[in-house]
C-alpha cells in the first residue's frame, strides 16, 4: 500500500464534480420512488450492491489475485463496510416509523458526526465560525424538510432516533476510512467492502421482511441499471477518489446540496409540489456551505 499525500481544501474542479454527484445522488431518489411499487427500496438497493459488489469484486481479485485481503485491510475494510450497510438498513427501518422528511433531515446529519471524529486530525479540525456554517447548512436541512412543526407521536420518535442512527454510521464510516488501514487501499478495494456487506446485510433484510419480490418492466430495468452502473459503480468511484484527496469534512458538508437536488428534480420529473419553507432551507443550506468554505474563497 502507498501512502496517499494529505488531503487538501475543495478547489473549483472538486466542487464541481461534488455538485454533479450530488445531482445524480438527487435523481436516484426520483429512480427508487418511481418503482416502488414494483420493487420495494430496499431490494431495490440490495440489487444494485450486488451488482456493484460483482463488478468491484472482479476488479480486485483480477489486480491482486488470492492475496487481495492479506494486506491488513480486512478489520478496518469490515468496519466501514457494516457501517455503511447499516445507513441504509436505518435508513429502511426509520421509513416505517416516522416520515421522508424527518428520516432525510436526521439522515443528512452524517456531516456533524464526520466533523467531530475529525477534530483529532489538524487539517479537517474546524474553526468556530466554520462550525457556525455547519449549524446554519443543518437547519436550512430541518427548514426545507419539516416546515411547520407537527406534534411527534412516539412512533415517530422512534423512527426519526433510528435515521439518527443512520446519519451517525454515515459519518462514522468517513471516520473508519480515515483512520484505518483500509484508507490506504486502492479505491475499488475500499468500495468492494462496502457494497459487499451492504448487499449480503439488505437482502438478509428485504428477505426477513418479505421484500424480495422483483415485477420487471422497461422501468424497472432502466431503474435498477441507473442505480446499479451510475450510482454504485461510477459515482462511488470518483467520490472515494475525492475522499482520498480532498478534506472529508468539506465534501460531506456540500452532500448536503443531494436531498435539495432530489426535491428539485421530483418537482420536474414526477410533478412534485415545492413549498416556499423548502426555498428557505436550501437558501440557509447555501449560506452554511458558504461560511464553511469562506475562507477558501477569499483566498482565490
Amino acid at each position: 500500500m502507498t501512502r496517499l499525500p494529505p488531503r487538501r481544501p475543495l478547489d473549483p474542479r472538486a466542487v464541481l464534480i461534488v455538485l454533479a454527484l450530488c445531482i445524480v445522488w438527487g435523481a436516484q431518489q426520483v429512480a427508487i420512488k418511481a418503482v416502488a411499487g414494483e420493487v420495494a427500496p430496499t431490494m431495490q438497493l440490495a440489487i444494485r450492491f450486488c451488482g456493484s459488489a460483482i463488478f468491484f469484486g472482479t476488479w480486485v481479485f483480477l489486480r491482486e489475485g488470492r492475496a487481495a485481503f492479506a494486506d491488513g485491510t480486512l478489520r478496518s475494510g469490515l468496519a466501514i463496510g457494516i457501517l455503511f450497510a447499516l445507513e441504509f438498513v436505518c435508513m429502511g427501518a426509520a421509513l416505517a416509523h416516522t416520515t421522508a422528511a424527518h428520516t432525510i433531515v436526521f439522515l443528512y446529519s452524517a456531516p456533524i458526526f464526520t466533523a467531530l471524529g475529525l477534530q483529532f486530525l489538524p487539517e479537517e479540525r474546524l474553526r468556530s465560525l466554520q462550525w457556525a456554517g455547519i449549524s446554519v447548512a443543518f437547519l436550512g436541512i430541518v427548514i426545507a424538510f419539516i416546515g411547520k412543526p407537527g406534534r411527534p407521536t412516539s412512533e415517530m420518535l422512534g423512527g426519526d432516533l433510528i435515521a439518527l442512527l443512520g446519519g451517525a454510521s454515515w459519518g462514522l464510516t468517513n471516520v473508519a476510512l480515515r483512520r484505518g488501514r483500509v484508507g490506504n487501499a486502492s479505491t475499488e478495494k475500499t468500495v468492494f467492502y462496502q457494497v459487499g456487506i451492504g448487499a449480503l446485510l439488505l437482502l438478509a433484510v428485504a428477505a426477513r421482511n418479505g421484500q424480495l419480490q422483483v415485477i420487471l418492466s422497461p422501468p424497472v430495468v432502466l431503474a435498477l441499471l441507473f442505480q446499479t452502473l451510475i450510482i454504485a459503480i461510477a459515482s462511488y468511484l470518483v467520490w472515494f477518489w475525492l475522499l482520498r484527496h480532498y478534506l472529508t469534512s468539506r465534501l460531506m458538508l456540500l452532500s448536503l446540496l443531494t436531498p435539495i437536488f432530489g426535491v428539485a428534480l421530483g418537482a420536474l420529473l414526477l410533478g412534485d409540489p415545492i413549498e416556499l419553507h423548502f426555498g428557505v432551507g436550501a437558501a440557509l443550506v447555501l449560506t452554511g456551505i458558504l461560511i464553511v468554505n469562506a475562507r477558501q474563497i477569499m483566498q482565490r
